[in-house]
């Protein structure tokens, strides 16, 4: 398998059923193209991405659904490695400018520092609070006036050899009998002299030298925004440099993650089982009893039985209207139907022993189809991906039949688009590429006073990076589920209005199609329908509510309701999973 390849996960489907259309793969989907773009402008995203997939090799990555969580690992390291190299450069020039700048420098690392931490200081938080708002523009707008006063006088000395040829002649200021403005012009030229004119020209210089390294930096991402990471190159993976990194730990983990990202087999966290999903929605627990029709034959009735009824009618959603035609686009026509078993990452002694072979899959399917569930469960997974892979519903199934009671969980998980940042990356890159000379140049030199806080910073991170990677014995470590998803922490917080209803539109669809296949199953069976109908309506009409999620735009159902308050649409309500 060559480096770039990407294995696909085949879907099997019922005998007889439409089978879905082809999609995107998930390694070209604009969802993943979107992500790599981010890890370019967002470093603190870019950080807990190569935290989460590179450093921890022990977690077995979450379920990416519709992407390629490997793709985006590689850009997040080029990325990197690009961010340290100019880091390298613009330090260097520091450095070399100290000497040489007779001190003035070394004057302009205060401001420069100051004007790093200012971004911290306020946080990474939609809404900080007001303190942090208050001091963070305090220490912004002091590094500014520090820097910029800096560089008024340093101009000044470059331009000092002139003056200082000419006769300098003072006279008696009647306005001013003290002789304030004598004593500021001599503050002045102690200042303008104390620096060569060689020195002060060297200095600006160097800044401009900066400015270049800054102006480089921000062309080399715009240039990859308009080649491999534009929709007309990012679907030819073959040829991303990204994915042709020598690394050796590089290849063993990008490996791992294309084979466990869309396997069946589902290795999670206690935690977090559903992590790489998003966030829950609507979450039903239905239970009744199983009452024999004494007008029919009962026969015995299995989990099995019944998920066979269900996925007939879910896969049938994929047929388009009589009169639609064979070319309408509704998302719906590539909707994905398999089943996974989610098993506990616990107990393994090393990943590599994960039972992702297909026969190992058949095997726990079989037995978990039938089982009560504790720790492995067997879920029939619906997954629609709406808006280029942006806005993904997946709906986890399940049916249990024991003491002559039947139980139906839907698990309703939506992943909400990509952050707003993110998806304004290419109009953000020809913006400063069909810039002119002026704003680039001004553009540029607004960075310079905070280059030198900003370089140390991204070089501290780096070396704090490499001795984690060295000392943390992750690649030794016990196997361990995903701590977390980068699709959800890549994804905004909500939706759009339409995008609202097209989730509410997939999920009951799905839901009723669901019940539909529960009811004819014990119909068939020889069951009592009455009591089941009845609780489907009461939970469609909001009369009941089950699960109800908080930190969501979307809601489902005619009285449901939701807020939104999580970042990245990954914090479901506690107890909702």
């Amino acid at each position: 398998m060559s480096a770039a390849q990407v294995p696909e996960q085949s879907r099997p489907t019922s005998a007889g059923a439409p089978s879905a259309l082809p999609g995107t793969p998930p390694h070209a989907s604009e969802a993943t193209r979107l992500l790599c773009a981010g890890v370019y402008l967002d470093s603190g995203y870019r950080d807990r991405v190569i935290e989460e997939l590179h450093l921890n090799e022990q977690r077995v990555v979450a379920p990416s659904l519709g992407f390629d969580a490997a793709r985006v690992l590689a850009h997040a390291l080029r990325a990197r490695r690009h961010e340290l190299l100019w880091a390298g450069a613009i330090t260097g020039l520091w450095l070399v400018g100290l000497p040489l700048s007779g001190g003035v420098l070394a004057l302009a690392l205060w401001p420069s520092i100051m004007l790093a931490a200012a971004p911290a200081i306020r946080g990474r938080a939609a809404q900080p609070p007001l303190y942090r708002l208050v001091i963070a523009f305090l220490v912004r707008w002091s590094g500014r006036l520090y820097f910029a006063v800096l560089l008024a006088l340093t101009v000044a000395a470059a331009f000092g050899a002139a003056m200082d040829d000419e006769p300098s002649y003072r006279s008696y200021d009647p306005y001013d009998p003290y002789g304030s403005s004598s004593s500021s012009g001599d503050f002045l030229d102690g200042l303008t002299t104390a620096v060569q004119p060689l020195q002060a020209w060297l200095t600006l210089v160097l800044l401009a030298a900066i400015a270049l390294c800054v102006h480089l930096q921000r062309t080399q991402f715009s240039r990859a925004l308009a080649a491999e990471l534009s929709p007309r190159r990012f679907p030819d993976a073959a040829g991303d440099p990204a994915e042709r990194a020598e690394n050796p730990r590089f290849r063993r983990v990008r490996r791992r993650i294309r084979l466990e990202q869309h396997a069946p087999l589902v290795l999670y966290s206690e935690a977090r089982p559903f992590c790489g999903a998003g966030a829950a929605y609507d979450t039903w627990v239905l239970a009744v009893e199983l009452k024999p029709d004494e007008l029919k034959k009962r026969q015995p009735l299995s989990n099995r039985a019944i998920l066979d009824k269900i996925r007939p009618l879910l896969e049938q959603l994929r047929i388009p209207a009589e009169y639609a035609g064979p070319a309408v686009r509704d998302r719906l026509r590539r909707m994905e139907v398999d089943e996974c078993v989610f098993l506990p990452a616990e107990g393994l002694l090393t990943r590599d022993q994960a039972p992702y072979t297909e026969q190992a899959f058949e095997e726990h399917r079989a037995h978990a189809v039938e089982e009560g569930a504790e720790k492995r469960r067997h879920f029939l997974r619906v997954r629609v991906g709406g808006w280029e892979e942006e806005l993904v519903v997946t709906v986890f199934v399940r049916v249990h039949t024991q003491g002559r009671m039947l139980v139906l969980e839907i698990a309703p998980h939506v992943l909400t688009p990509v952050r707003e940042e993110f998806k304004d990356a290419d109009r953000t890159a020809h913006r400063f590429r069909n810039n002119n000379a002026l704003g680039k140049a001004a553009t540029a030199l607004v960075l310079v006073p905070g280059s030198a806080g900003r370089a140390l910073a991204q070089l501290g991170r780096g070396l704090v990076y490499v001795w984690r990677l060295l000392t943390g014995g992750h690649s030794g470590a016990l196997p361990d589920g995903p701590a977390l998803s980068v699709r959800e922490l890549g994804s905004r917080s909500d939706g759009s209005l339409f995008q609202e209803m097209d989730v509410a539109r997939y999920l009951k669809v799905v839901q009723d199609r669901v019940a539909g296949g529960v009811r004819s199953a014990l119909a068939e069976y020889g069951y009592e329908t009455g009591e089941f109908v009845q609780k489907v309506v009461n939970i469609s009409n909001g009369d009941v509510t089950i699960g109800r999620v908080e930190g969501s735009t979307f809601a489902v159902g005619s009285h449901a309701s939701a807020s939104g308050g999580f970042a990245g649409g990954s914090a479901p309500q506690k107890g909702a999973e």
